[in-house]
């Protein structure tokens, strides 16, 4: 058998070492492969891939497409209306516009700074956008110093740091017990709210658009806090209902009150019974602060009670008002809310499923509470780290179809079989070496729930077409996760996953649109030497092997953990470091 090593990244920030992980040769594996696959990062060397048979090349993208988001393209969102920010949301390019090659790194790209260094430093190369360094130079989101951008900790309505607001905001909300795990941060910016709740072990998913703030979810995840592209205009949110613990707007410039509310509305859905939305700035305390913010009072006031009006009618509980914060509470149930139903102004949903949100129109609509047996509409949650494990309410429930706590309970044994087999694959696994770790057909989160740990999070994604929706089951459990249909290009920017997990994807998608698109999908979302770890039947990695031969990539089939009999096999592959403009992979 011929033994290859891979080169690695030309990293200022890594060991500058090179350590081969000597991968084993399951019988049965293809013997025509990288048997020695390289996950760590380390200086640049040259390998050479012979490949058995021509298959197709992909070429570079031109350099220009280095930050290339195919479904929130700059030039292309500028043709779509203005108007309830429409033109910012997803508008991905039609099939025969599809660029269909390989995007580059920036010149300079390096590994980013492992966490907890990378909250507050990232390699300029990585991202070499200063607008943000002047915008918003008195408010301390962002410096530029030498090679990197360093990160303060602060925010526009966080000047004195994201720890001491944070610190203001848990004196009313429960962050420190593990009954709030995870929040949803509106309009992020540089997304510091979620980086320092990391050490209070909350979990935030923040979303921001691409917009005039160049780069601001890109910064997010360079960072390593989870983050998406995102925006709230017409259309649903893509998480499920009851999901989050809080809520979170700081000087977001959305117009809560506006619509009937329906932006207020849509929180309401996502926010689990109990959970807690916060407010930070305008029209908050509007009678102190509308000169500072050289707005009329009278828009200021009508503002804040239009956002009062529709948080009743929601039956929130407004538990604090201090300086320009405000936070509110969503009822654990609606016996306190039995006066709204006879409210004019009460217009509940009618849909049957309040998860089917992708391109749904937003509506406002009130979500109505579930039914329960519980106290808490919809079940009660265990505290995290023990709910992580516990069998959550929308199972024990019986609400989704054909799910039994037993099934449930062996799924979640599986997982932690098959990481168990990754880790003895890749020991670097949770080591800290990847940080962010996406799981593009998440199931019911037991990847994410068997590999949890302080230095690294996962972004377990569902598919619109997967079976049994179970997002749900992900946030019940305290990990966090969003929709998406593979068929399109996730909203992140290149580069931003370290590793990226796909169990049955393929099987899932066949004939349902092109591998070549998947793959090309993940090679753009994928940092240079990422991993990816790819499990389905064999026939269809096979299939999958030929593909990303042609991708800069390296790859290994191997046998599943129970022996070479077991038709499941895993692809695993390392992504080659290469750079816009030069000559070959390395």
């Amino acid at each position: 058998m011929r033994v290859y090593y891979i080169s690695g990244q030309r990293s200022g920030f890594g060991k500058g070492d090179s350590i081969a992980l000597q991968m084993t040769n399951s019988g049965g594996a293809d013997c025509n492969i990288v048997p020695n696959l390289n996950f760590e990062t380390h200086h640049a060397g040259e390998s050479s891939i012979v490949e058995s048979s021509k298959v197709k090349a992909f070429e570079p993208c031109d350099a220009r497409y280095t930050d290339y988001t195919p479904c929130q393209d700059q030039r292309r969102a500028m043709t779509f209306p203005r108007d309830s920010m429409i033109y910012r949301e997803r508008h991905c390019v039609p099939e025969n516009e599809k660029l269909r090659c390989l995007v580059p790194a920036p010149k300079g790209y390096v590994t980013p700074f492992s966490w907890p260094k990378s909250r507050d430093y990232v390699p300029y190369a990585n991202a070499p956008y200063k607008a943000l360094t002047v915008e918003k130079a008195i408010q301390n989101w962002i410096q530029y110093e030498g090679d990197v951008f360093r990160f303060p900790g602060g925010g526009t309505q966080f000047p004195q740091g994201a720890d001491k607001y944070i610190d203001q905001l848990a004196s009313v909300i429960p962050m420190e017990n593990g009954t709030v795990r995870t929040a949803l941060d509106t309009g992020c910016g540089v997304a510091s709210w979620g980086a320092y709740l990391w050490s209070r072990n909350v979990r935030a998913m923040s979303f921001a658009p691409r917009d005039s703030h160049e780069a601001q979810v890109q910064f997010a995840l360079e960072r390593g806090v989870p983050a998406v592209i995102g925006v709230l205009g017409t259309i649903k949110l893509p998480y499920p209902t009851r999901a989050f613990d809080m809520a979170h707007c700081s000087r977001c410039l959305i117009p809560w009150g506006a619509n009937d509310g329906m932006y207020l509305m849509e929180v309401d859905r996502v926010l689990r019974p109990g959970g807690y939305w916060i407010l930070s700035g305008p029209p908050i305390n509007w009678k102190i602060n509308y000169k500072a913010w050289q707005r009329p009072k009278e828009e200021l006031q009508e503002e804040q009670r239009r956002i009062e009006e529709v948080a009743k009618l929601l039956c929130w509980e407004k538990k604090y008002e201090h300086g320009e914060i405000a936070i509110w509470q969503k009822r654990v149930n609606d016996e306190a809310c039995r006066s709204r139903q006879d409210d004019p102004r009460a217009n509940f949903c009618k849909t049957d499923d309040t998860d089917d949100v992708w391109y749904k129109k937003m509506e406002a609509c009130i979500t109505p509470y579930p039914e329960t047996s519980s106290s808490v509409a919809g079940g009660e949650l265990q505290v995290f780290p023990d709910r992580l494990n516990a069998v959550p309410p929308r199972i024990s429930s019986g609400s989704i179809s054909g799910v039994t706590v037993d099934a449930y309970e062996d799924d979640n044994r599986q997982w932690k079989k098959h990481v168990k087999a990754y880790k003895r694959i890749n020991s670097l696994l949770d080591t800290g070496r990847y940080r962010n770790i996406m799981d593009m057909n998440a199931g019911f989160g037991g990847f994410a729930a068997a590999l949890e740990s302080t230095k690294l999070w996962v972004m377990n994604v569902v598919p619109t077409i997967a079976e049994k929706n179970r997002l749900g089951v992900v946030y019940e459990r305290g990990l966090i996760g969003i929709y998406h249909d593979w068929c399109e290009a996730f909203s992140t920017y290149p580069r931003t996953y370290d590793l990226i997990h796909a169990n049955h994807l393929f099987s899932l998608y066949k004939n349902k649109c092109n591998a070549d698109d998947i793959l090309l999908e993940m090679d753009r979302i994928l940092r240079p030497e990422g991993a990816v770890i790819i499990r389905d039947d064999v026939d269809t990695l096979i299939k999958v092997k030929r593909i990303i031969s042609g991708m800069r990539w390296d790859s290994k089939l191997v046998d599943h953990e129970d022996g070479p009999l077991v038709n499941e096999k895993v692809l695993i592959a390392v992504k080659q470091y290469w750079v816009t403009n030069s000559t070959s992979a390395h």
